[in-house]
């Protein structure tokens, strides 16, 4: 409809500086003369629009320009301030304040500073909102980054096309093409350490929306986990997958029985609950605990080294 595409318009115009004329068509994908009479329209509904020509110029809003709240209902503007605090607290440049001040004057900011506080940040805040900022911009201007990963098995140093930065799961992930991989892979950034953008610059590629989808990686697979839960551990797997997940036995033990699409993943979850569980089935992981507690013993009586 032509009505959201204006607004799509002029939200584009409030989040940058400038855009084209022809990056508009292919983002709504409509012809150049098409945003043509959207840009006319705009004008006449009271948004000062301004067109520069040559290199750099394109299509902006005029500067000083605050759009009215009336544009936008009360309860819309909270949500759009409270999500904008939360954006700050990973932010190097903070705007806030900035973007208030833009929407109205007059705008009720005790509303969004009481019910709803977001913070995306972690303990690491400062490194976190370095890398953030430096991924940011090189998703941007399309250059490489490199960095060391650290995982289960070790480290690795790898280069990447940055494409997208996702915070779920509690935490933030970084989505790029692994040139050492060839393939679309998912970064957690708090494991991500040494970054440096390369002078290298790449091509875009089409980003696969199942790589978007980061629920998929938790979607059930061919594992099947089932598993005795002591009634202390009870608050931690409905956490996760709510208050359906398990039965009472008779001896009143909690079962749960789940698939799982990873093994590593089912592995490190169960012995996070340390005596909390006992494993059923499978009997490969029942087997991997057993060396696992065996290894342990070993440790604290001093008759092995970690």
């Amino acid at each position: 409809m032509k009505i959201d595409r204006l607004m799509g318009i002029l939200t584009i115009l409030l989040q940058q500086e400038t855009i084209t004329a022809p990056e508009l068509a292919r983002r709504f994908e409509v012809s150049r003369r098409t945003i043509g009479r959207d840009i006319a329209d705009l004008c006449k509904a009271g948004i000062p629009l301004a067109t520069t020509q040559g290199y750099g110029g394109g299509i902006s809003i005029a500067e000083g320009y605050k759009i009215d709240k009336t544009l936008l209902s009360g309860e819309e503007l909270q949500a759009l301030l409270i999500g904008l605090r939360g954006v700050d607290s990973v932010s190097k440049i903070p705007r806030l304040e900035a973007v208030a001040e833009k929407l109205s004057s007059r705008v009720n900011r005790a509303a969004a500073d009481g019910l709803i506080v977001i913070d995306l940040a972690s303990h690491y805040q400062t490194p976190l909102r370095e890398k953030i900022d430096c991924i940011g911009k090189a998703a941007q201007d399309r250059r490489l980054i490199t960095f060391t990963y650290f995982y289960e098995k070790g480290e690795c140093q790898r280069t990447v096309e940055p494409y997208r930065l996702m915070f779920q799961w509690s935490s933030w992930y970084l989505l790029g093409y692994c040139l050492t991989r060839g393939a679309f892979r998912l970064f957690k950034l708090n494991r991500l350490w040494n970054l440096h953008t390369l002078p290298e610059t790449f091509t875009a590629r089409n980003v696969p929306a199942q790589a978007l989808k980061l629920n998929h990686r938790l979607e059930q697979g061919s594992i099947r986990l089932r598993a005795l839960f002591s009634h202390s551990a009870k608050y931690r797997f409905i956490e996760e997958y709510g208050t359906e997940c398990y039965t009472e036995t008779a001896s009143h033990k909690l079962l749960f029985e789940r698939d799982f699409a990873s093994y590593e993943n089912m592995r490190q979850w169960i012995l996070s609950f340390g005596a909390q569980v006992q494993v059923l089935e499978p009997v490969t992981l029942r087997e991997d605990i057993r060396r696992q507690a065996a290894r342990l013993l070993k440790i604290y009586q001093g008759e092995q080294d970690i």
